[in-house]
């Protein structure tokens, strides 16, 4: 008696529309990975301030506007579209679930064009106003994290290594927009953001294990003999070619407070990755999940900083 009155109570209540409204822009504000994009931003701005050889003077701000706005784009397109490859998996884990594609608050068609009309625009875009070069850049980027990365997840947990590719070429698009060009310079941001993506990556898988386990995604290897040595190999062995790639700018002829605040923060980063790879712990894997967001950003504006 007491179900069914409790049954009969629970009947659709409609929303006002302005809430209903608002819910569904949020949604597909979510879709498009913000808190990622911030970093992205930091990266492709660094790369196209350190691509000009004549600093701020006459800095081309509607360049750079443009870079970015771009960018975003495209990166905006590229999040949207992996959620909604990935939505019934998504909707599995405890982390996703709650995604509104996941979550049923927004439907599948429409995500779909929304990511398609966001990607293709963005592509768009960057060759017209931009040039040609970044926007090829973006399109790698797309399909290489679409096509490659996003399947693999759910194959080898040698994805981490496939997606590290695309992850890193925001630098390089910064880079081509401001000179037209890539060169060893470029290419040494884009190693510095490769590396960094193995330790924050694995404090990920190691924080959510569980979660991608019962989603099917195999980003680390079953037993715990293997998956000690994926962590071993891909968080300390990265961090050890960081350091001394890392200080390259500073060889470069950068400022000697780069090399100083730059061993810093390699230092830090180190610190606890050993110990992630010491105690294998989700708190201990926060902090290092913490500290790779901290330190990303830190030596790029070190970077720009010392370049003057």
């Amino acid at each position: 008696m007491v179900t069914r009155s409790i049954a009969a109570l629970d009947v659709p209540v409609a929303l006002p529309a302005r809430t209903a409204r608002s819910t569904v822009i949020s949604g597909y504000w979510v879709l498009t990975k913000p808190e990622v994009n911030f970093l992205i931003v930091i990266t492709t701005f660094a790369g196209f301030y350190l691509g000009r050889s004549a600093g701020w003077r006459d800095f081309p701000v509607w360049l750079l506007v443009n870079t970015l706005w771009g960018t975003l784009l495209v990166a905006s397109g590229t999040g949207t579209l992996n959620q909604y490859l990935e939505r019934r998996f998504d909707a599995e884990m405890r982390r996703t679930a709650r995604r509104p594609l996941a979550a049923g608050r927004l439907k599948p068609a429409a995500v779909l064009w929304f990511g398609v009309a966001l990607s293709v625009f963005g592509c768009v875009y960057l060759a017209v106003v931009v040039n040609v070069l970044a926007s090829l850049l973006a399109i790698a980027t797309l399909l290489s994290y679409l096509l490659l990365y996003t399947p693999l997840k759910r194959k080898t947990p040698l994805c981490t290594l496939v997606g590290a590719f695309p992850g890193a070429v925001p630098p390089l698009i910064g880079w081509a927009a401001a000179s037209g060009r890539l060169n060893f310079q470029a290419f040494t941001l884009y190693a510095i953001l490769f590396l960094w993506q193995f330790p924050h990556f694995m404090a990920i898988a190691w924080m959510y294990r569980e979660d991608y386990a019962r989603a099917g995604y195999l980003v680390l290897p079953p037993g715990p003999y293997a998956r000690a040595r994926l962590i071993h190999l891909q968080t300390v062995l990265p961090l050890l070619a960081l350091e001394p790639l890392s200080l390259l700018p500073a060889w470069m002829g950068g400022a000697k407070v780069y090399g100083i605040a730059t061993f810093l923060l390699d230092v830090g980063f180190l610190y606890y990755a050993a110990r992630f790879v010491i105690c294998k712990s989700n708190a201990v894997a926060r902090q290092l999940l913490a500290a790779s967001i901290t330190y990303l950003p830190a030596i790029f504006v070190v970077m720009v900083l010392a370049r003057g």
